[in-house]
């Protein structure tokens, strides 16, 4: 079964409930909904990060990835090239 889809702010916000309340990490969790190991991922991934220093990361990987896929297009491009000039010759 999948589960809830929580957006990055939502995320930093558990975790700061979490670390500035004096309830337990599990009470946390069972009151969201989520597992442990989902909390303990999440403060790996985002770590002491606040809302808009996330919002940049995101921002950053998406075009990180627009950038990937631009680079194996032009190489894709370049290759066909090369092997359309080998072919005349």
């Amino acid at each position: 079964m999948k589960g809830k889809r929580y957006s990055t702010e939502t995320k930093i916000r558990i975790l700061r409930e979490a670390e500035s309340s004096d309830k337990t990490i599990q009470d946390v969790c069972r009151e969201r909904q989520i597992s442990e190991q989902t909390f303990h991922r999440w403060k790996r991934e985002f770590g002491m990060m606040e809302v808009d220093q996330a919002k940049q990361l995101k921002e950053l990987q998406k075009e990180n990835a627009r950038l990937k896929r631009m680079l194996a297009d032009e190489m894709l491009g370049k290759e066909l090239l090369k092997e359309a000039l080998e072919k005349k010759l």
